[in-house]
C-alpha cells in the first residue's frame, strides 16, 4: 500500500503505521533476546511492563473502517498486517498486557524471581502480539509457537511440584497441538504453493484441498491443534491446572489474551468460504457441551482461580459454537464471525478484571482496609461478573445477543435446541460467578484472619497508599473499560454488511430473566443447600478428565515399566541401564530448567533461532 489512510479523527502517515507494526512484536522480542545480558537487565525490567505500548497506539490510531490499512514485510519473510479483525484483537490484547504489566510490577516487587518472571513475560508478549498482526500462515505459526512455549515459564513460576505438574500437562498438550498445526500448515502450503496469506489466499488454498477431498480432515487438524490453546473441551485439561499455580498476572493473561490466540487462529485458518459442514457441526456440538460442562465442573471447585478457569472453558464454548456456525458456511457465517469477535473482546476485558480482583485480595494490606473498602473490592469484582453473565447494558449482553442473531438463521429445530442451551448456560454462568464472589470473600476473610495474628509493621503502614494505588489502579482501569464497553466496542469490531453488534439493551427482557434467575438460584442454594440433595458436597479435582488418565498411566507404568527390559542377556541389561540413565537425566534437567532460563543459555539459543530463521526465510 502506497498511501496513508484517513479516518474520522485525522490522518496517519503510512510510515508511522509501519513503524508501529514492526514494534508491536519487535519491541518485546528485542527485550527478550537482550534479557540474558546482566548489565542491561535492570533497565529492561523497567521497560518490560510497558513493551505493549506501540501495539496499543497502533490499535487506537484512526484508520479507514474495516480496511487493511498497514502491511509490512521484514527481511526474514514475515508479513504483518492490520485489518478489522486484527485491530479488535490487538486493542484488547495490548491493553491487557499493559494493564497486567503495571499490576505485575507491583505484585512481584518483592519476588526473588522477578527477573525470571519478566523475562518469560516479554517473550510470551512478543508471541501473543505477533500472532495478532501476522498476515500469513507461517508468520502466525511462528509467533503462536513462541507464545506457547514461553508461557510455560509463567505457568511453572512457583517452582513447586503442583506447578511442574501443570507445566508438564501444558507442554505435552502444546506439543501435540504443534504437531497437528504444522501438519495442517504444510498441507495448506502445498495447496497454495507457499505459505498462504489470510483472506483470499487462504480461501483459495482451501478450495484446492476441497477438490482433493481432504478438507474436512485438514480442518479437524486445525480445530484440534489450536483448540488446545483455546481451551476446547476435552482439550482444556491444562487450563484448570495452570490457573491456580500461575501468578495472578499470568492467569489474567492466559485466560484474557492467550487463549484468544487459538480462537483467532480458527478465524484466520478456517474462512467461511471453505464451507465445512461436518467440522462446523462438530464445533457447534462441542461448544454447546462446553458451555454447560465448564459451569458444572466449576461449581465443584473451592479455589476462586480454578472457578474462573472453568468459567473460561464455558465461555470459550460460546465462541466455539459461534465458530461452528461460521465454518459450516451459509447465511449465518458473517454474523457468526462478528459475534465471535465481539465475544472475544468482551471476554478478554471481563476475565482479566476478574483475575486481577483475586490479586488485589491477595496483596492489598487488609490490616489497613476498612469494611467499606472490602465492600468496594467485592462490588468491583461483581461488575465484570455481571458482564460475563450477560446482564442488560453490558458487553456480555451485546455479545450474547449477537451470537443469538447467528443462531436464528439455522433450521427451526436446531435453532430452538441451541436457544435452550444458551439460556441454560447463561443461568449457570450467573450461578458459577456468584460462587466465585463467595469464594473471593472467604479468601479475603482468611487472609484478614492471618494478618490479625501478625505483629504490626511500620513499613506496611508507610507503604499502604502506594501499595494500594499501584495494585488497585490497573484493576480499576479494566473495570472502567469494561463498564464503558457498550460505548467503545461498536467502534472497534469490524462491521458485517454495514451492520455492527447488537445493542447493550437488545433482548433485555430475556437477558434480565436469565441473570435474575441465576441470582435467585444462587441465593436459594446458599440459604437452603439441602435442595441440592447433597450435590453441593461433590468436589471434582482440577483437571477433571485428566485424573483417571493419569491414574491409568501410573498403574500401567508400575506393572510394566521395567518389565519391558526383563531378562538376563546383555542387550536387555543395556536397555534397562539406558532407561534409568535417561530418567535420571530428564529428572535433573527438570529440576534445573528454570535455573538455566536465568542465565545465558536461553538467550543464546533464542539468538541462534532468530539468526537461523532469518537465513532460512530470506
Amino acid at each position: 500500500m502506497d498511501e496513508a489512510h484517513r479516518g474520522a479523527g485525522g490522518s496517519v502517515s503510512l510510515g508511522f503505521a509501519e513503524l508501529l507494526l514492526i514494534l508491536t512484536p519487535g519491541l518485546p522480542a528485542a527485550i527478550a533476546v537482550l534479557w540474558p545480558i546482566a548489565r542491561l537487565r535492570p533497565l529492561l525490567q523497567l521497560v518490560a511492563p510497558w513493551a505493549a505500548l506501540p501495539a496499543l497506539v497502533l490499535a487506537l490510531v484512526p484508520t479507514a473502517e474495516g480496511a487493511s490499512w498497514a502491511t509490512v514485510g521484514v527481511m526474514t519473510g514475515l508479513r504483518f498486517e492490520v485489518d478489522g479483525v486484527a485491530r479488535a484483537f490487538l486493542l484488547v490484547t495490548a491493553l491487557l498486557w499493559l494493564v497486567v504489566g503495571a499490576f505485575a510490577a507491583r505484585y512481584h516487587r518483592d519476588d526473588p524471581e522477578k527477573s525470571r518472571f519478566l523475562g518469560f513475560f516479554v517473550a510470551t508478549m512478543a508471541g501473543n502480539l505477533g500472532l495478532v498482526v501476522a498476515a500469513d500462515g507461517l508468520s502466525f505459526y511462528l509467533f503462536f509457537a513462541v507464545m506457547t512455549f514461553a508461557a510455560y515459564g509463567l505457568i511453572v513460576h512457583r517452582s513447586d511440584e503442583e506447578a511442574f505438574r501443570a507445566g508438564r500437562v501444558y507442554i505435552v498438550l502444546a506439543v501435540l497441538g504443534e504437531i497437528a498445526v504444522l501438519t495442517a500448515l504444510f498441507m495448506l502450503g502445498a495447496a497454495a504453493d507457499g505459505a498462504p496469506g489470510f483472506g483470499t489466499d487462504m480461501a483459495r488454498a482451501w478450495g484446492v484441498v476441497s477438490e482433493a477431498g481432504h478438507a474436512e480432515g485438514l480442518a479437524a487438524l486445525v480445530v484440534f491443534g489450536f483448540g488446545i490453546k483455546a481451551g476446547l473441551v476435552p482439550l482444556h485439561l491444562w487450563l484448570p491446572l495452570a490457573h491456580p499455580v500461575a501468578p495472578t498476572a499470568a492467569s489474567a493473561l492466559l485466560s484474557g489474551a492467550m487463549i484468544k490466540g487459538g480462537l483467532l487462529a480458527w478465524i484466520r485458518y478456517l474462512p467461511p468460504e471453505a464451507a465445512l459442514p461436518t467440522v462446523g457441526g462438530a464445533l457447534i456440538a462441542v461448544g454447546a457441551i462446553a458451555t454447560l460442562y465448564g459451569v458444572a465442573v466449576g461449581l465443584a471447585q473451592d479455589d476462586p482461580k480454578t472457578v474462573l478457569a472453568y468459567s473460561s472453558v464455558s465461555q470459550m464454548g460460546f465462541m466455539a459454537l459461534g465458530m461452528g456456525l461460521a465454518v459450516r458456511g451459509g447465511a449465518a457465517a458473517p454474523v457468526a464471525i462478528l459475534a465471535v469477535v465481539v465475544y472475544a473482546v468482551h471476554h478478554a476485558v471481563a476475565k482479566g478484571a476478574l483475575f486481577l480482583s483475586v490479586g488485589v485480595v491477595d496483596r492489598i494490606p487488609l490490616r489497613r482496609v476498612t469494611g467499606r473498602w472490602k465492600t468496594w473490592v467485592l462490588g468491583g469484582a461483581a461488575l465484570p461478573a455481571l458482564a460475563l453473565s450477560g446482564a442488560p447494558g453490558s458487553t456480555g449482553a451485546m455479545s450474547k445477543a449477537t451470537l443469538k442473531e447467528a443462531v436464528y438463521d439455522l433450521a427451526p429445530g436446531l435453532n430452538g435446541s441451541l436457544g435452550i442451551v444458551l439460556t441454560a448456560a447463561g443461568v449457570g454462568t450467573t450461578v458459577l460467578l456468584a460462587r466465585f464472589l463467595l469464594l473471593l470473600m472467604r479468601r479475603m476473610e482468611r487472609r484478614e484472619g492471618r494478618e490479625a495474628t501478625e505483629p504490626g509493621s511500620t513499613e506496611r503502614s508507610a507503604s499502604f497508599l502506594r501499595a494500594t494505588a499501584t495494585l488497585v489502579s490497573p484493576w480499576a482501569v479494566l473495570l472502567l473499560v469494561g463498564v464503558a464497553g457498550p460505548w467503545w466496542l461498536p467502534h472497534v469490531v469490524p462491521e458485517v454488511g454495514g451492520a455492527g453488534p447488537s445493542g447493550p439493551l437488545a433482548s433485555w427482557a430475556t437477558a434480565s430473566a436469565t441473570v435474575l434467575g441465576g441470582i435467585i438460584l444462587a441465593c436459594v442454594v446458599a440459604r437452603w443447600p439441602a435442595v441440592l440433595l447433597g450435590l453441593q458436597k461433590i468436589r471434582v479435582p482440577a483437571g477433571d478428565l485428566l485424573v483417571p488418565v493419569e491414574t491409568l498411566v501410573r498403574r500401567v507404568g508400575q506393572l510394566h515399566g521395567e518389565a519391558w527390559f526383563a531378562g538376563g542377556d546383555l542387550p536387555a541389561r543395556a536397555l534397562k541401564r539406558g532407561w534409568r540413565l535417561a530418567r535420571t537425566v530428564a529428572s535433573r534437567l527438570a529440576d534445573r530448567d528454570l535455573l538455566l532460563a536465568g542465565g545465558r543459555v536461553v538467550g543464546c539459543v533464542l539468538l541462534l533461532l532468530v539468526v537461523g530463521l532469518a537465513v532460512l526465510l530470506t
